[in-house]
């Protein structure tokens, strides 16, 4: 756009008279805000969409699907912030608002007329200088420009500037208004600007916010564009139940997210598929270890065994309803211990070690799906989290998670890796303590990610049992990368306090990234600890089991 000498924006008379923060969310309700219980991608060009229709075209700005799934706004200035979302949401706007970056006051004034007559916002300051200014105005194919407070733009001829928030000047007399040249351009009006209607919105996308101070004329932009906006804390769209719902109801194939704290866009836009399906993790929201400045996170307390099995565990001493009664018992006595939310769960063992071979030989019987279907069941539907645990023997850990894909493909079931039961081909249990290399266990955190993914389920948790670090042969390589999963490795150690410390210490030296989880026994630990005790063990642990 050339930059020929034309009239300046001029500082207005008038100043907003609220705080930016009702303005912020004002805001936020007109662009259909929900509220929360709690390297970004430059934004590519945005396909004009076809739904635009208005009484008065030549005024109706024209709105923009984003191109990809997801759009990361870096935000790093409210100018940037500002010149972004326009870029991403507005395909043309014959009208555009004007403020400047350092008048909080004027953006207020001039973000309520952008959502008044659904026109972008933009903002004068250093990070966004003039000629990038100018270059977006010709890409809106912009004719007027609404200044409030000391924006100042030098603007090309064929846009006229007005100034709504000017104090009007005192009725002109013939004798003292000299008529104007040819060379001279009158001052227009705010009169002067015809009728502008707000252009349809564009159905399927959804803006983002959370992760920082919310900028107010990006804010307006999306607004002015009828855009609902999500609130997102900490910028995982999982983290919430209230994000995740939002999500669900709106199902976006776009979204555009304000901060690059909301990270990569292809990320975020997996995790924004994963929200869409409004499933719930136990707990709530989709993460199974939520970490949210401000908000509650998760720990879980479990009880061990198979139904039916008495000798293998305390889920095995009563029927279904009492099992979940006990667990949700046992998880209750916590309670009172912690801030974060308190999740009862049962660890059932799927796959049993067995001392002599099996049909197949492999030294391991695995429980039907449908004989562990009644537990699994009843306790997703009390609210309760299900791991199942698997004990191999000569077989491998991914063949016998593969028997169980119907139920991991449950939102409320996870996975434990048990490595004290996987047999080399030469060795029985309880004559040899197994082991597993780390690249089986990786195999088994990569099939199950990719189940979650595709079938867009919360986020599992990924349980490795450990009492020794020669149990998982190249434990530091074991990957904790997917963003499906939430790692635990599992301290099992028995026996007397000073022992299960010992082993504690020992296990967490030179550990990947993990959450850790902590074993209670009920006759083998001297003695065992008690709730109060067991949330005195530092870390504290993100998983208690009782076996």
């Amino acid at each position: 756009m050339p930059t020929t000498s034309a009239p300046h924006v001029r500082p207005g008379a008038r100043r907003a008279r609220g705080p930016v923060a009702v303005v912020v969310a004002a805001l936020l309700v007109l662009a259909g805000c929900t509220p929360d219980d709690g390297p970004s991608g430059a934004p590519s060009s945005p396909t004009p969409s076809t739904s635009a229709t208005s009484t008065s075209p030549s005024l109706t700005a024209t709105l923009a699907t984003p191109g990809p799934a997801a759009v990361v706004l870096p935000a790093a200035t409210a100018e940037s912030a500002a010149l972004e979302a326009s870029q991403t949401v507005f395909a043309q706007a014959p009208v555009v608002a004007l403020a400047a970056a350092d008048d909080p006051a004027a953006q207020a004034v001039a973000a309520t007329t952008a959502t008044t007559v659904g026109a972008p916002l933009l903002l004068t300051g250093p990070a966004v200088p003039p000629p990038v200014l100018l270059d977006e105005l010709d890409r809106l194919g912009t004719r007027w420009v609404l200044a409030h407070g000391a924006a100042d733009l030098a603007v090309p001829a064929g846009v006229t500037v007005l100034h709504p928030d000017a104090a009007p000047s005192p009725a002109p007399t013939a004798a003292s208004t000299p008529a104007p040249t040819p060379t001279q351009t009158p001052t227009p009006t705010p009169a002067s600007l015809p009728r502008a209607a707000r252009p349809e919105p564009v159905e399927g996308t959804v803006a983002l916010t959370g992760v920082g101070a919310a900028p107010v004329a990006a804010l307006a932009t999306i607004a002015a564009a009828g855009i609902p906006v999500v609130d997102v804390p900490g910028g995982d769209p999982r983290a919430t139940s209230a994000g995740v719902q939002a999500l669900a109801a709106h199902h976006p194939a776009h979204v555009v997210a304000v901060g690059a704290a909301f990270g990569d866009p292809a990320l975020l836009a997996s995790r924004v598929a994963t929200a869409s399906s409004g499933q719930l993790a136990p707990g709530g929201g989709q993460l199974v270890f939520p970490q949210v400045p401000g908000l509650p996170g998760k720990r879980y307390f479990a009880l061990y065994g198979t139904p039916g099995l008495p000798a293998l565990g305390v889920l095995g001493e009563q029927d279904v309803p009492a099992t979940v009664a006990r667990a949700q018992a046992h998880a209750d006595a916590f309670r009172t211990l912690t801030g974060d939310t308190v999740v009862p769960a049962v660890e059932i063992i799927a796959t049993v070690a067995s001392a002599a071979p099996e049909p197949d030989g492999s030294y391991s019987r695995a429980i039907p799906v449908e004989t562990l279907r009644p537990l699994v069941e009843a306790a997703g539907a009390a609210g309760l989290a299900v791991v199942l645990d698997l004990q191999p023997g000569r077989t491998d850990f991914l063949t016998q998670a593969q028997q169980y894909s119907d139920l991991l493909a449950l939102p409320y079931v996870g996975l434990a890796l048990d490595p004290e039961w996987r047999l080399a081909p030469d060795q029985v249990h309880l004559r040899q303590i197994g082991s597993v290399g780390v690249d089986e266990i990786n195999a088994v955190a990569a099939w199950l990610a990719d189940l979650t993914r595709q079938r867009g389920l919360p986020q599992k948790m990924f349980v490795v049992h450990q009492f020794s670090l020669r149990m998982v042969d190249g434990r530091e390589r074991l990957d904790t990368s997917h963003d499906e999963l939430a790692v635990v490795i599992h301290v099992d150690g028995q026996g007397t306090q000073p022992a299960k410390a010992g082993t504690w210490a020992t296990l967490r030296a030179g550990a990947p990234p993990v959450h850790w989880g902590w074993k209670n026994f009920y006759d083998e630990d001297q003695p065992m600890l008690d709730p109060a005790q067991t949330y005195a063990v530092q870390p504290v642990p993100d998983l208690v089991t009782y076996q």
